[in-house]
Formats: structure tokens, sequence, C-alpha cells
């Protein structure tokens, strides 16, 4: 099985890359700061930067083979903290909204060939529970909203790329030990990733358009 993983070498996609690998599968992994040695022989290494279309573009041509599962894990949190009254500048909205909704857009729309030339493919977007509209505390308005973008962007997506028999599922990691996250955190990212692999061998057609958390629990929108 070919997989191809973004933002490979840190947190859940670091554990996403050790889970497949070990699983026997043929892992593709991308990164846009030093991978970490032992990580380098349980994958083949692109290098991509999510707010760059070019960079993004280049993984077409780097994977001309067939590609059974894309899963878009890259993605940033950078308004923690920021206040209503002053914060949340314009140019932290363009940068988040660039990585983990454009990004993510832009690289399935690159691998689609890679996708279409594998049998029953299948897209794994990691959007968050903070995207759901029945869980709105407040604050962290950008990544509310720029989760919320890529869990909208999966289901239309589901419904265009169904009749090809590419299945897409939309998925909560769970509160992660990772940087992100923070080591207070519910679960590891073993746990997270070991979940999440199990989530997307069971994706299929007939569950396109899913939107579920790390454990199998359907996840209110």
């Amino acid at each position: 099985m070919e997989i191809l993983i973004t933002g490979g070498a840190r947190g859940i996609g670091r554990a996403l890359v050790e889970t497949g690998a070990a699983a026997g599968a043929r892992v593709t992994a991308t990164h846009r700061g030093p991978v970490p040695a032992e990580l380098l022989p349980k994958a083949r290494w692109l290098p991509a930067e999510m707010t760059d279309p070019a960079s993004i573009a280049a993984l077409a041509p780097a994977h001309p083979g067939p590609l059974d599962v894309l899963i878009c894990n890259a993605g940033v949190l950078k308004d923690r903290g920021q206040r209503l009254d002053n914060g949340y500048p314009p140019a932290l909205w363009a940068e988040m909204f660039a990585v983990n909704v454009t990004g993510v857009f832009l690289t399935i729309q690159a691998l689609l060939p890679a996708l279409r030339r594998a049998r029953g493919a299948k897209i794994a977007i990691l959007s968050s529970q903070m995207a759901s509209d029945s869980r709105a505390p407040g604050g962290a308005y950008i990544y509310r909203a720029s989760k919320a973008a890529v869990l909208n962007l999966g289901r239309n997506l589901a419904v265009d790329l169904k009749a090809e028999g590419i299945s897409v599922g939309i998925y909560h990691p769970g509160w992660v030990q990772t940087d992100m996250g923070g080591p207070s955190a519910a679960i590891a990212p073993a746990e997270a990733a070991q979940g999440l692999m199990a989530r997307i061998a069971a994706l299929s057609p007939a569950t396109t358009g899913c939107f579920e958390c790390w454990d199998g629990t359907p996840h209110p929108f």
C-alpha cells in the first residue's frame, strides 16, 4: 500500500509515519524542516511548504505511481492567546488558512492523478472537534474557522469524488500530547495514529464524507 502523509516529521504526522511503516506500507511523507535521523529510513521524504503552491505542485511529479491513501495532516495553530479586541491580525488569518485549508486543497488537487491511478483510493483530512458548530466555547477564532472550512471542503470533495471510487474521511485526531496539544493532553501520538489508521482502513464509499473521532465515534457537525 502506498501512503502519503503531509507534515510527517513531527507530532501526529510523525506517529502516522511510524504506524504506517510498522504495518508494512510504503510511506512517503512531506516535511518543511529537518527530519529526525531515526525517521529517515521509515519513509521517502519530500520537502513541501504548505504556504507555497509551487512547492505543493511539485509533489505530483515526485509521485507518478498510484497512491492508495493521502493523509492531509499538516496544520498550524498560532492564534492561541490572541485577544478579541486587538488580536487576530489579518496576516495571521492568511497564514493559517493557507496551511490549514488552501494547502489541503492544493495537495489533494496535485495528487488527484495519483489517487485516480489506484483502486479505491482514500483521502483522510485531519480537522478537529473545534470545527464543530456544536462545540463553540469561544476563542481560537482562526483555528476554529480554518478547521470548519476544511471539514466543509472534505464533505464536498466526498460528493464529487464518490463516482470515481475515491472515499474521503474527515477526522478529529483527539487531544494529543504534541507541541500543539501540550503535555497534559489526553492521549499519546501513537494511540491517536493507531486509531486514525483504523478509521482510514474502515473508510469506504458507503461512509465517505464521515466526520469521526480517532476512536471511531461519530462527531457531530
